[in-house]
C-alpha cells in the first residue's frame, strides 16, 4: 500500500492533524508526518514533493494557516494528489488560509477540505488510495455502514416530550 505524507507548515499545526493520524491508523494506512515551510524551507519542501512518488507515497496532505501556500508549493512539484487543510489561526479565523488553499491557478489542482478538517483529509486520501486497493475500499464501506447504522439507531431512540 502507498503511504500518505502529512506535511505541516509549523509544529503548532500538530493538534489540528491528530484526527487525520487517528483516521489513517484506523484504516491501517501507513503515513509519515513532517514539518516543512513553503517560505522558510522551500528547497527541502520541494525536494520532498519531487521525490514523494519514488519514496512510496500515494497522496500528500498539506496543512497550513495564514498564507497557506504549502499545498500549492507541493502541488507545483508533484503530480501526486495533494489535499490542502486550511488551518484556523488568530487572523481571520482561517478564512485567509481557506481562500489561499482553494484558489489554485489552472493546472495546479489542490483538493481542499474544511478549515481544520484533517479527519476528512485523511478519509479523502484513503478514498484515493482505495481506487486500486479492494481491501481498503471494503474498510471504507464498513465505516460508511457503521455511520448509517448509528444514525438509524439514534432515530429509533429519539423521544420528544
Amino acid at each position: 500500500m502507498k503511504k500518505v505524507a502529512i506535511i505541516m507548515g509549523s509544529d503548532s499545526d500538530l493538534p489540528v492533524l491528530k484526527p487525520a493520524f487517528e483516521q489513517l491508523r484506523k484504516l491501517d494506512i501507513p503515513f509519515e508526518a513532517h514539518v516543512y515551510s513553503a517560505h522558510r524551507t522551500p528547497a527541502e519542501a520541494a525536494d520532498f514533493a519531487r521525490n514523494a512518488r519514488e519514496n512510496g507515497f500515494g497522496v500528500l496532505i498539506c496543512a497550513a494557516g495564514k498564507a497557506a501556500h504549502l499545498a500549492g508549493a507541493f502541488a507545483a512539484q508533484t503530480t501526486l494528489p495533494v489535499i490542502g487543510i486550511p488551518v484556523k489561526s488568530s487572523t481571520l479565523d482561517g478564512l485567509d488560509a481557506l481562500l489561499s488553499t482553494v484558489q489554485m491557478p489552472s493546472g495546479m489542482p489542490v483538493a481542499t477540505v474544511a478549515i481544520d478538517g484533517s479527519a476528512n483529509a485523511a478519509l479523502l486520501a484513503a478514498q484515493i488510495l482505495a481506487v486500486q486497493d479492494a481491501v481498503l475500499a471494503e474498510k471504507l464501506n464498513a465505516m460508511r455502514r457503521a455511520q448509517h447504522d448509528a444514525v438509524i439507531a439514534k432515530d429509533a431512540a429519539l423521544v420528544i416530550e
